[in-house]
């Protein structure tokens, strides 16, 4: 208890530090209102800085969710993002349409929404779509079906509002990306420019008839992710950015047969267009050559950026449609990147669009660089500029031997000696797994793959450690001399950059489908096979070794051949297939390599 003596000086005394502290704590809750509203006013400049875009040059009015009528009477929800300056909306601007099925805004969508203000803060009115079918749009989601002629009536739209000035570019990534070529395809005059990224004018099944298992399930999964109310945020983005997560829900689908049933296996729900799919396997078939725009680059005349990633799931399929126009006597430009599907940079997207819609829709032309293929060459860690893809190389052929401690060689020197040739037994009820490579997860990309090495049903080859540096750029290729026990089988080959610490890291790999009367045997019933790895840039350091591997699958990047020639929807009978490949004088197994010519 205080007394009345220490009353006098004390309580005068706590009031007085009370208010000290008050007045501070007032003073430093204003500094930090005054800082978040200096931050929250310079928010774009600031966001500028960090992604390295160029500054802001507009604020931006959205107007949320327009009904665009199609012609079947369906309407899509349509936002529009508009360069404001100073509360005058501006007009006379060029557009950028992006759409999308995987949300145009909300939390789904709250990257997509960042992307178009970015670029309507640059002066560009941004046209923002849900796909039929698909959040705040009617209809039903068809992959690929619906998005010609959905992007065509868009872009009738679009031509038709006062603000439209005569000159429309579309961008997007993945199916995004898919949409700017389907709508390109109607021929649209006001169409003037077009950036897809890790895309292709034709997403469906490829010749060769091996089914894309691990793309097909987790697209599957993150499809379902996204439109299952059941399914919430951190959930949802488990599913796409956990590959652990992903394994534990998709792994009943990994040994499920028959795969026409997969979606019930993992999700267990029947999912409308993979029932579809089931029901035209081939890509010839009337369904996928109706979605197949590929045909149509001949006579599509808005110029094209393509910017993909060496482990990109559609980097090939990018590199036809490049050639394709090339050959029709187009100028595409073409950027390579480090990337796989899930790490690619879309900001690095963005800021190469933004230059390229200047030039194009704006009449920026120093903005245009003045070669137009930049590639990344891994190994070297750094981008070249090159005049053409591929780039000059010469051929060089490593020759497959076996050396006499027993371990696999390539060679320079073609095989002198007769040899029995390698085997090993492939059985798809345990299939030989997939390491890296291109994948739509982050277990894409390059990984050691010693411990995959070390199985019975994987050969290997390796040089002797290299006196300099080896530049391949291009498209490697393998020539092998095989025979199998069974009429059906796969081989799959992967080129590997071997580390002075034995760190075996894949570079590129390839696969081919032998059936009967594809390739025809020689007298002795051994067959010679070729196939294409994906392309790559990598340079193989001085001390480095290269590997070749050759095995019968990588699952389940790929579905396995069960070896019985059954329909690969409803197959379920498996047989083990023994398999060798020739390394003799006769039989000269090959690894080919584009050596580049460019420094």
């Amino acid at each position: 208890m205080i007394n009345d003596s220490k009353k006098s000086w004390f309580w005068p005394t706590i009031q007085a530090i009370s208010e000290k502290k008050e007045t501070r704590l007032f003073m430093g809750a204003a500094a930090v209102a005054a800082a978040g509203a200096g931050i929250y006013a310079l928010r774009r400049q600031l966001i500028a800085w960090w992604l390295n875009f160029s500054k802001p040059a507009y604020g931006v009015k959205v107007t949320k969710n327009i009904r665009i009528p199609m012609p079947d009477g369906v309407s899509l929800a349509t936002d529009h993002y508009q360069p404001d300056k100073n509360g005058h909306v501006a007009d006379d601007f060029p557009t950028v349409l992006i759409r999308t099925p995987y949300s145009k805004d909300g939390i789904e969508g709250i990257y997509h929404a960042f992307i178009c203000h970015r670029f309507a803060e640059r002066g560009y009115h941004v046209i923002s779509q849900d796909t039929r079918g698909t959040f705040s749009s009617e209809g039903e989601f068809e992959p690929f079906v619906h998005e010609a002629q959905d992007g065509r009536a868009t872009l009738d739209w679009i031509a038709e509002q006062p603000w439209f000035n005569g000159s429309v570019g579309m961008w997007g990534l993945s199916y995004v990306g898919y949409t700017v070529w389907a709508a390109a395809s109607t021929k649209p005059p006001m169409l003037k420019a077009v950036s897809p990224a890790i895309t292709g004018t034709y997403l469906g099944p490829e010749d060769g008839r091996v089914f894309p298992l691990d793309l097909i399930l987790n697209w599957m999964l993150i499809l379902d992710s996204l439109y299952d109310d059941n399914v919430n945020l951190i959930e949802m983005a488990r599913r796409t950015a956990d590959v652990q997560r992903q394994k534990a829900i998709l792994s009943p689908g990994y040994t499920h047969l028959p795969l026409s049933e997969l979606d019930k296996a993992v999700l267990d729900k029947e999912i409308s267009f993979f029932k579809v799919w089931q029901e035209h396997p081939e890509p010839d078939d009337p369904y996928w050559a109706a979605v197949n725009y590929s045909s149509d680059l001949d006579e599509i005349s808005a110029p094209a950026h393509f910017t993909t990633g060496w482990f990109d799931i559609f980097l090939t399929r990018t590199l036809m449609d490049y050639d394709r126009l090339k050959a029709a006597g187009h100028n595409p430009y073409l950027t390579i990147g480090p990337w796989y599907h899930l790490n690619f940079d879309r900001f690095f997207s963005v800021r190469e669009t933004l230059d390229w819609f200047d030039v194009h829709l704006k009449g920026q032309t120093e903005k245009l660089r003045s070669n137009p293929v930049r590639i990344y060459l891994t190994g070297a860690e750094k981008w070249l500029d090159l005049a053409e893809w591929p780039p000059p190389a010469t051929e060089k052929q490593f020759y497959l031997s076996r050396i006499q401690n027993g371990e696999g060689e390539l060679t320079a020197e073609k095989p002198q000696q007769e040899t029995e040739p390698d085997t090993y037994c492939y059985d798809p009820a345990d299939p030989t797994p997939n390491v890296g490579g291109p994948l739509l997860s982050h277990a894409a990309g390059s990984y050691d793959n010693r411990e995959l090495e070390s199985r019975s049903d994987v050969l290997t080859y390796t040089t002797e450690p290299l006196t300099e540096h080896l530049d391949v750029v291009g498209t490697v290729k393998v020539s092998l001399f095989v025979s199998t026990s069974l009429p059906y089988s796969d081989f799959f080959g992967r080129l590997c950059d071997v580390h002075p610490d034995g760190r075996s890291m894949n570079i590129c790999d390839g696969i081919i489908r032998l059936e009967p009367d594809k390739i025809q045997p020689f007298d002795d019933g051994i067959l010679q096979i070729e196939f294409k790895m994906i392309p790559t840039a990598h340079r193989f350091l001085k001390g480095h070794c290269l590997r070749l591997q050759v095995s019968g699958g990588a699952h389940p990047r790929f579905a396995r051949n069960l070896g019985t020639g059954e329909p690969i929807p409803t197959a379920t009978r498996m047989e083990i297939c023994q398999k060798a490949v020739y390394i003799d004088p006769d039989h000269p197994s090959a690894l080919i390599l584009p050596i580049s010519l460019t420094d």
